[in-house]
């Protein structure tokens, strides 16, 4: 184990007094990459994160032309920001050409985490390099957002992903991050700390659910996408994303195959093999490999047990069971 810990492993390093005292009171769990995660307005993160939250919440000012992409954590947020950045871009980035930035930038560089990138840390965002509209990411449950950001005619695009994959990813990638610094997670402690709720920005059910109802109640400002629906429409599915997003494609873009280009640019076989994202790091040093493991639905199969997927079953019956969704696992 080296001494040397990345930011996203610190626990409290540097922390305040003030701010240690504020987390004692909260409601703490062991963690999936810190030691601990802490219960902050019903979700669960570390206190690097909630600071992070904090202070977005505080001082981000939403424009209406803002898009900010939403995810539970490991439901597909990479291949959905590449998506977003070159659709939205198309017009600047024309996608026949060769010297696109997402070629020579990881998808995480283009579209900041608000409260990860851009506000944690003590950090304060110079928007002023950003263009319109604004593209923007967190995986704040919806109630956790800033208030400009729900009062304003923002667009939120949102992504989750079955909770099986989604579990395994984030079991496969937190440890991942652990590598040669701490300890691996046994699958079993991490499964039911999932089932319990306790996962970063969860419980699942809450995060997906609350999305899922205001984009029922508010389909202009919050679009529900599901990452298996992607994989098996990837061409309605971006047209879909492309119309809430007014920006449709032409007629002689669809005759043109720009919708087949961005589809291919984006996709986990070209993406992984671009040079930024075998060898390059993010700023809080987090290895951009990490980010490409499979990109497949179904992969779950080769780690659940039966009574874990039984489980399983029975809690999203549960807690699915007033709602429209439906999740494939296959």
């Amino acid at each position: 184990m080296t001494t040397s810990l990345p930011k996203y492993l610190q626990d409290q390093e540097g922390l305040s007094e003030e701010c240690k005292h504020f987390f004692s009171v909260l409601p703490k769990e062991k963690g999936w990459m810190e030691s601990y995660i802490y219960n902050y307005q019903g979700f669960w993160a570390s206190p690097r994160i909630i600071q992070g939250v904090i202070a977005c919440q505080q001082q981000f000012q939403a424009q209406d032309s803002d898009i900010i992409l939403v995810t539970p954590p490991k439901s597909g947020t990479t291949w959905l920001k590449s998506l977003l950045f070159v659709l939205v871009n198309r017009m600047k980035y024309p996608v026949f050409e060769q010297n696109h930035p997402l070629l020579v930038k990881n998808p995480h560089d283009l579209i900041p985490v608000l409260e990860i990138r851009l506000y944690g840390d003590g950090l304060v965002p110079n928007f002023a390099s950003f263009t319109s509209p604004r593209l923007l990411s967190t995986h704040v449950p919806f109630a956790s957002l800033p208030k400009s950001v729900q009062d304003s005619k923002t667009k939120l695009v949102y992504l989750c992903r079955n909770p099986k994959d989604t579990f395994i990813s984030m079991w496969h990638f937190t440890n991942n991050l652990r590598l040669h610094h701490k300890d691996m997670h046994p699958i079993e402690g991490k499964f039911e700390s999932f089932c319990k709720g306790v996962s970063p920005y969860g419980p699942f059910w809450n995060h997906v659910l609350d999305y899922w109802k205001q984009s029922i109640e508010k389909p202009n400002k919050v679009l529900f996408l599901m990452y298996e629906e992607i994989k098996v429409q990837p061409k309605l599915q971006l047209k879909r994303l492309a119309e809430f997003l007014e920006c449709p494609f032409s007629i002689e873009e669809e005759n043109c195959g720009v919708m087949d280009e961005i589809l291919r640019m984006c996709s986990f076989e070209n993406l992984s093999k671009l040079e930024v994202n075998v060898n390059g790091k993010l700023s809080n040093g987090a290895e951009n490999k990490v980010f490409f493991r499979k990109g497949e639905v179904g992969d779950w199969k080769n780690y659940f047990t039966i009574e874990m997927s039984e489980k399983l079953n029975h809690i999203i019956e549960q807690k699915f069971q007033e709602s429209e969704i439906k999740f494939s696992y296959i």
